[in-house]
């Protein structure tokens, strides 16, 4: 297992929440500022749960934790204009396909000098690391300005799957979740809580994934998993088809406290998922649908 080891991290808390104080060290707390899969959905169809994809924010022992960087990392990087500079953060990512990053480049944080940014990933199918990644998708046409552009420090990390990243006394643990995708999830520890945030599930999961999975979110406090479906093209709303099911499963096997489903596919407006949410909590009570805005206390 590669080991990281990082001390005397520094973090802000987001708008609309108390200003840091000391209390914030004994919080454990997540919150969703992105849960939609494969691409944007802006809308009046999809705004009671949101059409950013994905991103959350973990505060953890005073801590900020950003894991993914969809569209929803622009969102969270607006609050954090309003508040106190300078502002060091942790930024954790999946995968380098385009809806876990495409929010980076416009997060306006990175691109003020005082702020610190320490950005982890694995490479990505072509081989190419996470800066890499990050730094080809600034590269006119696609964007007018290049990573250079960011003026706050920027250290990248490279993780492979069983790597372990230490923040003090915060403890972050990598898994490979899809070996197609080369994406990672990540365990995240602190004192007797944890939370798992896997987001690259499939339906066709065998038995040695599914043990090598189970292993790795057994008994956490709160899962956090996709649904599954099919390529856009044949996706159809049919709640016959339980795309949540894989989540559900592995949930009830690892003996999880809390699950919840997010990344729901681009054509399920706010109307199917409210059935949705009525039929996981049938089968798994203490599940529900991920929602922009949504918080969540750990601890």
């Amino acid at each position: 297992m590669s080991n990281f080891e990082l001390s005397g991290s520094q973090s802000y808390l987001v708008a609309n929440q108390t200003t840091l104080t000391s209390s914030v060290e004994e919080e454990f707390l997540v919150k969703f500022w992105g849960v939609r899969g494969l691409i944007p959905t802006p809308g009046c169809s999809t705004s009671r749960y949101g059409g950013n994809t994905p991103c959350v924010e973990i505060q953890v022992a005073g801590k900020h934790l950003i894991f993914d960087g969809g569209t929803g990392l622009r969102i969270l990087g607006k609050t954090w204009q309003q508040q106190q500079q300078p502002i060091e953060a942790h930024l954790f990512f999946t995968n380098s396909q385009s809806n876990r990053i495409q929010g980076f480049p416009f997060f306006a944080p990175a691109f003020i000098a005082e702020n610190c940014f320490h950005i982890y990933g694995t490479a990505a199918s072509n081989s190419a690391s996470i800066k890499q990644c990050l730094y080809d998708q600034m590269l006119q046409p696609h964007f007018p300005y290049p990573l250079q552009a960011m003026q706050s420090q920027l250290h990248f990390y490279n993780l492979t799957p069983n790597s372990e990243v230490k923040l003090d006394d915060v403890t972050m643990v990598t898994a490979l979740i899809n070996q197609a995708l080369r994406s990672v999830g990540y365990r995240i520890t602190w004192q007797q809580a944890s939370v798992a945030y896997i987001t690259d599930l499939h339906k066709s999961i065998d038995k040695v994934e599914q043990e090598r999975i189970i292993k790795f979110i057994t008994g956490v406090d709160l899962l956090i998993a996709n649904a599954t479906y099919p390529p856009p093209a044949a996706h159809k709303h049919d709640s016959a088809d339980l795309h949540w099911q894989t989540a559900v499963n592995l949930g009830n096997k690892a003996g999880v406290q809390k699950l919840v489903v997010s990344h729901h596919h681009p054509d399920d407006d706010d109307n199917f998922l409210d059935q949705v949410q009525a039929q996981i909590k049938s089968v798994f009570p203490k599940a529900l649908l991920a929602r922009e805005g949504l918080i969540l206390s750990v601890v």
